[in-house]
């Protein structure tokens, strides 16, 4: 169940650069 938790963690962390980089594309 940990390794889950860490991948769902990682989605968001990737989620969030893709966020950013569309930002700052902006």
């Amino acid at each position: 169940s940990v390794i889950k938790k860490r991948r769902k963690k990682m989605r968001k962390h990737k989620q969030r650069k893709l966020l950013r980089r569309q930002r700052h594309k902006k």
